[in-house]
């Protein structure tokens, strides 16, 4: 894939995720102010693109991809999910999607978690069993599959929601913080799954609060700040720190 130009999109793939002048405000309650989360957010992901969303803590990385799962609301702008609204069921077909903060059922193993992924995902009965032995090979828990989450530590539970997001080989995946627990070679094994979606045209936005986690494997990176995408750029066009 090629980037041209400060802040252009990369390779003439169709617009995969489009935020145009976006806003979120949360109502206050009795007597609490407005919270305003997102002010004008505009920012375009094409097919085969990997761009990463780079800010501190609050600046509106999580609640722009809540937006764009449907979770949330947005209050004002326009966002669109491979041309639908992110509210249409059908726009989440092709998505894996890895949260901030994954929630996973304690007293169930994540081999019962996956076989419930995979009839969500309409997977055939025959491929079940290898592709969920596949897939927790892959994310480090090949030994792991009958152990209940409960006893799981923080970074097996995000080697396992990572599992879950990929069980089906969605064409676009989202990952919020996804590097979160992870050990160095927990954080390495993202990065290979990563370029694995990009030697296939796959689409990835992720979030992070760390610089590395983004500079090493995007495309692309829009630096967010206090609701607002302030600059978009390649990863050649960060500053050198002293």
């Amino acid at each position: 894939m090629t980037t041209s130009g400060e802040g252009e999109a990369a390779g003439p793939g169709p617009v995969i995720i489009r935020f145009q002048e976006v806003t979120k405000v949360y109502r206050g309650e009795l007597f609490k102010k407005e919270s305003v989360a997102l002010r004008g957010v505009s920012l375009e992901v094409q097919e085969g693109e990997i761009f990463g969303i780079i800010g501190r803590n609050g600046a509106g990385k999580s609640t722009s991809i809540k937006i764009l799962m449907g979770f949330v609301k947005h209050s004002g702008g326009r966002v669109s999910l491979s041309g639908r609204e992110p509210y249409e069921a059908k726009c989440h077909m092709g998505l894996g999607y890895l949260p901030e903060s994954p929630c996973l059922y304690q007293h169930l193993t994540i081999t019962d978690h996956l076989k419930f992924a995979a009839a969500i995902a309409n997977i055939p009965n025959s491929e079940i069993k290898p592709r969920i032995a596949q897939i927790l090979q892959r994310v480090g828990l090949g030994q792991a599959a009958g152990i209940k989450i409960k006893k799981f530590s923080k970074g097996m539970t995000q080697r396992a929601a990572l599992a879950y997001a990929l069980l089906h080989d969605p064409d676009l995946l989202i990952l919020d913080e996804p590097m979160s627990g992870l050990d160095p070679f927990g954080r390495q094994m993202v990065i290979d799954i990563i370029n694995d979606y990009r030697e296939r045209n796959k689409t990835v936005l992720f979030c992070s609060h760390i610089l590395t986690d983004v500079e090493r494997i995007c495309d692309r990176i829009g630096v967010m700040n206090r609701g607002r995408i302030i600059k978009i750029m390649r990863p050649d066009e960060i500053p050198p720190t002293t």
